[in-house]
């Protein structure tokens, strides 16, 4: 059984790619794992990872600066928190995605969760990303599960003299797929963004400010920032004039509030 805390939305059981690796990471690390996870939301993927220290927190808060979607698999009970110094991310992470566990309320993050943890992140997961870790790292728990489920297993090369790069050099070395772009995981993963175009209806916006808005959206999703930032409007009277815009078909919301003109059909995957 899974505790859910938050809302898992049907791209996070469908498009959801792990992030995951040491709790030391490097600066370089902590540069690949965040250019990953940015590069993958805005090309309509869900990060998953373990809310851990390092490459984990690293993987979340990239994905919700670049207005993604993330879900977080704890290794103790939903009605806490660890690390404890991660609550404010949790938070902010049950507005853009949310948090999972296996464990009962009120069980503490005891050493056995954390394995049966890693196996929930690998399996709810297209492939697995090793970003940096040791031989002896959790991350190299995940990448066995992934494989165990039939998943794929990616790694990020690293300094053969750094301790926490002997792990993904090993995986490299055992057949992993080598990664350096969120390009090289869609290629891998054989999935092609398609967009299937229905016949553009002829949309009048209902006042002046749905007609600003309406100048700034295209087919190309549009994040709610953006949109305040261009327009100069608050940020309240966008977002409601957004709601009213969806609500009436003219507009339609995508993965972390990015917007798109209605007359663009679902933007969706296809495993070719």
């Amino acid at each position: 059984m899974l505790y859910i805390k938050g809302e898992l939305n049907p791209a996070d059981r469908e498009w959801t790619v792990a992030i995951v690796g040491t709790r030391r990471a490097s600066a370089y690390g902590r540069q690949v794992a965040e250019t990953l996870a940015a590069d993958l939301v805005r090309n309509g993927i869900t990060i998953v990872s373990g809310l851990a220290r390092g490459i984990d927190a690293c993987a979340h808060e990239a994905a919700l600066k670049a207005g993604g979607r993330t879900l977080g698999v704890l290794a103790c009970g939903i009605d806490q928190v660890y690390p404890p110094e991660h609550a404010k991310l949790a938070a902010r992470m049950l507005e853009h995605g949310a948090l999972l566990t296996e464990a009962p309320c009120g069980s503490p993050p005891e050493g056995g969760n954390f394995p049966a943890r890693n196996r929930i992140i690998s399996g709810l997961s297209l492939g697995t990303i090793v970003v940096e870790a040791a031989e002896t790292s959790g991350a190299l728990i995940t990448s066995d599960r992934a494989l165990e489920q039939g998943r794929e297993v990616f790694a990020v090369p690293g300094n053969i003299f750094a301790k926490t790069s002997h792990g993904t050099n090993y995986l490299l070395k055992e057949g992993a797929t080598l990664v350096t772009s969120a390009q090289d995981i869609l290629e891998a993963l054989n999935l092609k963004m398609v967009t299937a175009h229905s016949e553009a209806r002829a949309v009048i916006p209902e006042d002046p400010t749905e007609a600003q808005l309406f100048g700034l959206l295209s087919n190309d999703p549009a994040h709610i920032d953006y949109l305040v930032r261009e327009s100069g409007l608050p940020v309240s009277q966008v977002s409601s004039t957004l709601a009213l815009m969806e609500l009436k078909g003219s507009v339609r919301q995508v993965a972390g509030m990015r917007y798109v003109v209605a007359w663009e059909a679902r933007v969706d995957y296809t495993v070719e």
